[in-house]
Order: structure tokens, then C-alpha cells, then sequence
């Protein structure tokens, strides 16, 4: 019961002092990570790696956009 208490405290501590982020591919990507990590008993790891792959992901999206103009779908 202790340690549920206590991963929930880290949680909002860390929720708290995290401040504002785009979550432009974070959210599915934790979400993706969550349920990885969780079934092999490391649901938080799976959750921050998760969001931190799905950024990056974005990101490249969002590079390939401007190179192309804009008009054409960005490709992988």
C-alpha cells in the first residue's frame, strides 16, 4: 500500500514540476509505452520512453513537412 502511495506522489511531483510541453506525439506514444512497459512490469519506463520515441517521431514529421513544401505528405 506504501509504495502505491509513493509512485503516486512521485507522479504528481514530477506532473508538477514538469511545466508546459508539447505533446505532439507524446500522448499516443506514452500511451503505446505504457501498455508495453506495463506487460513486461515496467509501465512508467515504457510510458516516458514511449512519449520521448513519439516526439521524435513528430519532430521528424515536422521536418519533413517544411522540406517539402508543405503540399506533398511527408513520407518515412
Amino acid at each position: 500500500m506504501t509504495r502505491i502511495v509513493l509512485r503516486a506522489a512521485l507522479i504528481l511531483a514530477a506532473v508538477a514540476l514538469a511545466g508546459t510541453a508539447e505533446a505532439k506525439g507524446c500522448l499516443k506514444g506514452a500511451a503505446v509505452g505504457g501498455l508495453a512497459g506495463h506487460a513486461v512490469g515496467h509501465g512508467i519506463a515504457g510510458a516516458a520512453a514511449g512519449c520521448a520515441i513519439g516526439r521524435h517521431e513528430a519532430n521528424k514529421q515536422d521536418k519533413n513537412k517544411v522540406q517539402n513544401g508543405g503540399d506533398q505528405p511527408a513520407t518515412r
